[in-house]
This record gives C-alpha cells, structure tokens and sequence, in this order.
C-alpha cells in the first residue's frame, strides 16, 4: 500500500539525476528566495514529534483491524472498507510524506533517513501482514456483487473506477501468502537496489576548476557552460568517472533490475515486459507502440533539423554531444528575482485560468513551496501532493531556484502538478486522486506552455529577436528532451530487457549507442559522440522499469490538447479542468473523448507538429533573419 502521495519530478534538461547529490554553494546569486520555505506544521511540529510514533502505532491498529473487519466480507461491505482504506491512507500519507519532505530540505541529516528507513520497513511488515488481502479479494468479487454494491453505496459507486482499474490485474496476481511475504520485503527488494544506487552515485567525484565536484555539478556544467571547451572537458571528465569500478557496478545493477523484472513477468503471466507499466498507465500496448513509432519517425528527423539551426548559431559545423543544450552566445544571464518569477507565473496562469491562477497564488501564501538553493538540499525539482485525515488536500514544491530564466518555468511546471493534485483530490478523494503517469504531466506541462506563451508575447512587444530566439531555441530543448532523450531511454531499456541474458558493459555501451543513432543521426552527420557511449550508467530511472517513457506520453498528450485553445474558445477552459479532476478515473480515450481526439499514431504525431514543428519553423526564420546561414 505504501503511501498514496504523488511525487512528480521536473524533467530536467539533460535528464540530470534529482536525487541526493549535495548541492554546492561556492557561487550563489542572491534571488529572495533564499527565505522561502516550507511550513510542514499542519503535519507534525517536528522530527521529535511523539505524534509521529503514535501515528505509526495508530496506523498499525488500524491495519490489523481492518483485515480483522473486512477479510472475507467485501461482496457485503464493499463501501465501508473503502471509507476505512481512505481514512487509513490519508494517515500514512501524513507519517511518509513528512518524513520524506524533511529529509530533502538536508539529505546530511542521517537522523531522519534512520527513521525513515525505519518506520519504512515496520509499515511493510504490517502492510504485507493485513492489506495483501484487500487486492487480491477486490480482484476476485463477482461482477454482480460490487454493481449490487455500487447500486447501494455511494462511495462504492464513486470508486467503480478504481476497481476496474484493480481488476485488470487479477490475472497476474499471485496467491495471497505469496503476495504478502513479497509486501514485507518490498523494502529490500529491487527497490532497494535504485536507492543503493542513488548513494552510490552521489558519492562520485570529479577534480574540475580546482575543486572536487559533484555527478550533478559536473552535468550541469558539461550541459550549460557558456564556454564549449569547458563543456566538452566536463563531458570527458564524467565519461572518465562513469568508467572502471562504477561502470561495472552500474551495469551489475541493471543486469538485477531487468533479470528480476523478467522473473517477475514470467510468473505473473504477463505478455512483456513493459505489460504491467502500460497497464498502470492505463494506455494498451499497441498505443504505447505507436508513440515510439512517432517519435522515431516523426520528430526524430526533425531534431536532426533543429540541430543543424544550432550547429550554425554556434559556428559549427557539427555538434559535440555536449553542445546539445549549450546556452546561445547572446542569451541574457541577468538574474530573475523570486518576486519576478512568482509575479510572471502568476500572471501567466492568470491569462488563461483564474480557477488555476487563485490555486496557484495559495501555494505562495500557504508556504508550500521550498524555493532555494542550500547546501544539502535535494537537487532538482518535483511536487508532492497528498490528502491528510480529514480530506485535506495539500501539494508541496521543492524548487532549487537560482534566477534563471529556465528556473522560472521549472516553477509554472511544478505549480502545474500541484493545481493537479489539488483539483483532482477535492474531486476524487485520496484513493482515486493521482492520474497515471502518462497524464500526470498534463497540468504542469501545461503550465509551462501557457508561461512561455506568455513570456515570448512580452519579447515580441519588445521586438528583442536575439531574446525570442533564445527562449523558442529553449522550449525547443525542453521539447527534444522531454520527447526525443526519454523515448531513447525507453528504447535503450526495452532492448535490454529483452535481451534476456546477463549483458556486459561493453554490450550495454553499444546498446545505448545504437539508440542515440537512431534518434540524433550518425556520427559526423550532426554530431560528434566523444565521451558519450556512457551516459546511460547515470540514468537512475532505468532502476524504475520503464517509467520514461511517460513523460513523452505526457507531453505530447499536452501538445495536442494545447494546440485546440483557439478553436474551442470559452469551453476549452472548463474542458481542461475537468481532464484535471478527473484523476485517475479515466483512460486516455475518455480523456480525449471530449475533444474529438483518440491517442493513435495520428494523435502523436499532431503533437510533435503542434509544438515541436511550430517552434522550429519560427526559429529557423528568426535564425535566417538574424543572419545565420543554416545548410
């Protein structure tokens, strides 16, 4: 069971790993936001709460009463367990969520990973113990019974949805001892590999500008430096230090995720191993087929042109691999204050929704936002949303907020996901609150759409071309690595997968080069691949099987939708909103219904021209009309 919080993370530029590296503090420009924290106080007053221990306790009662309650009884009680497995949620969200957000404001404090860890592995236990049954016999009713049911009982009928979903995998579920010795071991399962992981990767180290820096400070540096030798050493350096021991634990690691995924997909009788992700996306298997084909055949040749704009903004004839997201030489590096960033996405949200706008406004009054960038804090971005005893909704921001220009749309993104969880709690309840993977990024792409509208409208008032470029050059980026870089990770991880064997590193070296040919060209023909047969061995979502490819679902799912603002005028708002409430209580063909869309190969590839071809017609004649010669 877990806790039924969300976490959505921010999709970074270079797919850079938002785990627990240790930011560093040596250069820090002053924003305002260095104050701006979170209030967890409507959860406990504090790690040394004794409420917290009484919640666990209380949470373990609750367990066991429940099985005590139910077991054997939901073709008569279906809706009263329901209301108890709510209320039981919304407890363990406020003990794992506290729990998780405090650590990431200091990921040093290893008091609080103890507890954590602690209090973790006890709720598994108890959860493997009392709540295993609560699947396995939902999956089983009879169709008669939960519609007698449903007939009868409100919140019953309310959670048809869920129970659908649920039932889907009846096929796959095991027997009732099996699945409740794997729940008590979830903790040390292939889970546990990811999280080892993690801190073995946060602990690599690189001798660069006299100083050893960290994994994250060395990719944003080899993505972002405004100086391309400087990029291009910082590639070579972490291509150097993803070699020897790390590699061969990197490629060990995945070895173990993809052999025990492979078990499992066996003896749960799926047809692949990607089955069980699609299913819980809710998106059937040849949809998710035809979003690769797209983005292969359709955008994958139009990152190859964009590219080309950029090898001849840069005065290049090709690429190196670290000048995929390098900063134009005429973009502005003035900072962009908390104030500015708060007031630009505010009234960005404003222009298109007050609905999402007022929402908005109440994360910044409410202190749910922890905004700057500290030593020993979480790196990246991402937002939790949850619901509290009681019903009360909540999501929480962490931002790392440093006054670039792409840190203001980090923040539409996340506020995004928090309007998100927001609506669709109200609505739906804890139970039936979070959208599957595959949409979750609606709202915040969404967001991050509506803003850069926004913001491109006030450079066009200021006819600043060099500005325009700048920001259309980024969304582009935003575009190609939220799209093209996570379906080259899927493609890289289903080839693995389906290996079906032990691989070596060399193999998934050249697994994972295959992968960018066929998405960014050959050798020579855009780019330049030194230093990069490698970078697969950072990519920590590989240690979530198939997760990856979600965002690019969630982008061009967002694309299309985005693209009928205009044609559906006034009713396109109210529209939108409902696709937010609904949480996870419809598929995509039911999401889409509505605006006359179906998520097929024509619907993706709608979505790649709406945003991607659109953005690279304008920047190819901006970069024309400010005098750069493009072959």
């Amino acid at each position: 069971m877990a806790s039924n919080a969300n976490v959505a993370g921010r999709n970074g530029h270079s797919q850079i790993k938002k785990g627990q590296e240790v930011t560093d503090m040596s250069e820090k420009t002053v924003t305002g936001a260095e104050n701006v924290r979170w209030d967890l106080s409507c959860m406990y007053a504090g790690l040394d709460d004794p409420q917290i221990d009484l919640d666990v306790t209380e949470a373990e009662r609750l367990m066991a009463a429940f099985s005590d309650e139910f077991k054997g009884r939901l073709n008569v009680r279906l809706g009263d367990a329901l209301e108890r497995y709510a209320e039981l949620t919304m407890l363990l969200n406020k003990v794992y969520c506290f729990l998780h957000l405090s650590k990431d404001v200091d990921l040093r404090v290893e008091v609080i990973k103890t507890k954590q860890r602690s209090i973790e592995e006890r709720l598994a236990r108890m959860e493997g113990e009392f709540l295993t049954f609560f699947d396995i016999e939902l999956s089983n009713l009879d169709e008669a019974d939960v519609q007698r049911q449903a007939e009868e009982n409100p919140l019953a009928a309310k959670h048809l949805p869920m129970i659908k979903q649920m039932r889907l995998f009846k096929p796959h579920l095991l027997t009732e001892d099996i699945e409740s010795a794997l729940a008590k071991r979830e903790p040390f399962g292939p889970s546990s590999w990811s999280s080892f992981y993690d801190e073995v990767e946060s602990d690599l180290r690189f001798e660069f500008d006299d100083r050893s820096q960290t994994l994250s400070e060395m990719l944003t540096i080899a993505a972002y430096d405004p100086d391309g030798e400087r990029r291009a050493e910082a590639l070579h350096l972490i291509h150097e230090g993803l070699g020897g021991h790390f590699l061969k634990f990197a490629t060990q690691t995945l070895n173990i995720v993809a052999r025990s995924k492979g078990l499992e997909t066996m003896e749960r009788h799926y047809q692949s191993p990607m089955a069980s992700r699609n299913m819980g996306n809710r998106m059937p298997d040849e949809v998710v087929n035809s979003l690769h084909e797209a983005v292969s055949e359709t955008a994958g040749p139009l990152s190859r042109r964009y590219y080309a704009v950029k090898a001849a903004i840069l005065g290049r004839k090709t690429l190196r691999w670290s000048d995929r997201n390098a900063p134009l030489p005429f973009k502005s590096d003035v900072a962009v204050t908390w104030d500015e960033a708060r007031d630009i996405v505010i009234r960005a949200y404003s222009s298109f929704s007050p609905t999402l706008a007022t929402l908005v406004a109440r994360m910044f009054d409410e202190r749910r936002i922890d905004a700057p960038l500290v030593e020993g804090k979480r790196s990246g971005a991402y937002c939790m949303s949850l619901v509290l005893p009681g019903n009360v909704p909540l999501s929480f921001n962490l931002l790392n907020f440093e006054g670039r220009d792409s840190d203001v749309r980090t923040m539409a993104h996340e506020l995004g996901h928090a309007v998100h969880g927001l609506l669709a709690a109200k609505t739906q309840g804890v139970l039936q609150m979070h959208a599957p993977m595959a949409y979750a990024e609606t709202a915040s792409i969404f967001g991050e759409m509506v803003t850069f509208d926004f913001l491109l409208s006030l450079l066009r008032e200021r006819g600043d071309k060099e500005a325009m470029l700048a920001l259309l050059c980024e969304a582009a980026e935003d575009f190609l690595n939220s799209v093209v870089r996570q379906i080259g990770f899927s493609n890289f991880e289903r080839r693995v997968h389906d290996a079906g064997r032990r691989l070596s590193p060399e193999e998934m070296n050249a697994i994972w080069m295959e992968t960018v040919y066929e998405l960014y060209g050959r050798s020579d023909e855009v780019f330049t691949y030194e230093d990069a047969e490698r970078l697969w061995a950072y990519v920590s979502h590989f240690h979530r099987p198939f997760y990856v490819y979600a965002y690019a679902a969630g982008k061009l799912f967002t694309d299309s939708l985005y693209a009928l603002r205009e044609r559906f005028g006034d009713r396109f708002e109210p529209m939108y909103l409902e696709i937010l409430r609904a949480g996870s209580t419809k598929d995509a063909n039911e999401l889409l219904a509505p605006f006359g869309l179906k998520p097929d190969r024509e619907f993706w590839d709608s979505g790649i021209m709406a945003n991607f071809g659109r953005l690279l017609d304008e920047i190819e004649r901006l970069a024309a009309e400010l005098g750069f010669k493009i072959d």
